[in-house]
């Protein structure tokens, strides 16, 4: 009778599988944390930014072409990550959340859409408990 050595026992090669998805898991939730954390900021720097009229200049469009030309951002996504750090600015739990990583830039910019100062903490309640599909599909109806 040969024993299978511990490389080739099925158990063991599936248990070092889920130990190394699980730190997978842990490493990527970890870098969505600094993720959100860094979308923060260059949304909050944008606001800033905008606040004091930075963008304007000669040839210079709107504050989403001077995104596309200055830092790549095209301008479908440069005109969401103006309206999303405007609307911050009205809207202090949303921002808070955000800022404290509570709550990614995807459901951020759902939020943005229909959060008004009055119903901002229903649609952060949502957030918090839903997805970022989920906040979508709320605040389209």
């Amino acid at each position: 009778m040969c024993d299978a050595t511990a490389s080739e026992d099925p158990r063991l090669l599936n248990l070092q599988r889920r130990k190394r998805a699980a730190k997978i898991e842990r490493e990527i939730a970890t870098l969505a944390g600094h993720v959100n954390a860094i979308q923060y900021r260059f949304i909050k720097l944008l606001g800033e930014f905008d606040a004091h009229d930075g963008w304007h200049g000669d040839g210079i469009k709107s504050f989403a072409h001077w995104l596309d030309y200055r830092c790549g951002i095209g301008q479908v996504e440069a005109r969401e990550k103006v309206r999303v750090a405007r609307a911050l600015r009205d809207l202090p739990q949303i921002d808070a959340a955000f800022g404290s990583g509570e709550i990614s830039y995807s459901k951020t910019r759902a939020m943005t859409r229909a959060a008004t100062p009055a119903n901002e903490h229903q649609l952060l309640q949502i957030a918090r408990y839903g997805t970022a599909s989920h906040v979508e599909q709320i605040v389209r109806k």
